[in-house]
């Protein structure tokens, strides 16, 4: 005779192993680990873009000078024009003997213009604008002649204050430096 037993189902409980619950431990921490990365990702861009738009610090006190020594003014060949990149000028020596120190960055893009002897001109490879000798716009889109800096000759030694470009719509005489 078969014995009837009589079996009890209970609801199987489900228990998570330590394997199972050290995953779930694991995938918060991912979450949590690439949320945090991404916080600090974030706080990387805003930093840099608030560092681009902010204006730059001026260095007070620095032992910079602002004032660069050229040479003797014997040296520059009237019609000439002398490239200084350490300044970040041209010395241009006129045709009447006046000096003009012309800034290397074009007023269009800011690209750093080169001297083209052979046409006499100054070109900006960024988007082909043209200066006279002067500085003056002779091929757009430049919106205005090349600034210049202030020159200074003090016995026969000339000097270029680059603290500070001028800007300028076009070439004036009393923009350049004349003996006397």
């Amino acid at each position: 005779m078969p014995q009837n037993k009589k079996t009890i189902k209970r609801p199987v409980q489900s228990q998570a192993s330590d394997s199972d619950k050290s995953q779930v431990g694991r995938r918060a921490f991912i979450k949590k680990a690439w949320w945090g990365l991404g916080a600090v990702a974030g706080l990387e861009v805003i930093w840099a873009f608030a560092s681009f738009l902010s204006p730059r610090r001026k260095l007070e006190n620095a032992n910079v000078s602002s004032i660069k020594t050229v040479g003797n003014i014997a040296n520059l060949a009237k019609g000439s024009v002398t490239p200084f990149r350490s300044g970040q000028f041209y010395l241009v020596r006129l045709e009447d003997g006046g000096l003009l120190a012309l800034s290397l960055k074009c007023t269009h893009l800011a690209c750093s213009v080169s001297w083209d002897a052979a046409g006499k001109q100054f070109v900006c490879p960024c988007h082909a604008s043209q200066f006279d000798m002067t500085g003056n716009v002779i091929n757009p889109p430049a919106p205005r002649a090349l600034d210049y800096y202030p020159v200074i000759v003090e016995q026969g030694i000339v000097k270029v204050d680059i603290g500070k470009a001028m800007k300028r719509k076009a070439f004036e005489k009393g923009q350049a430096w004349y003996e006397g």
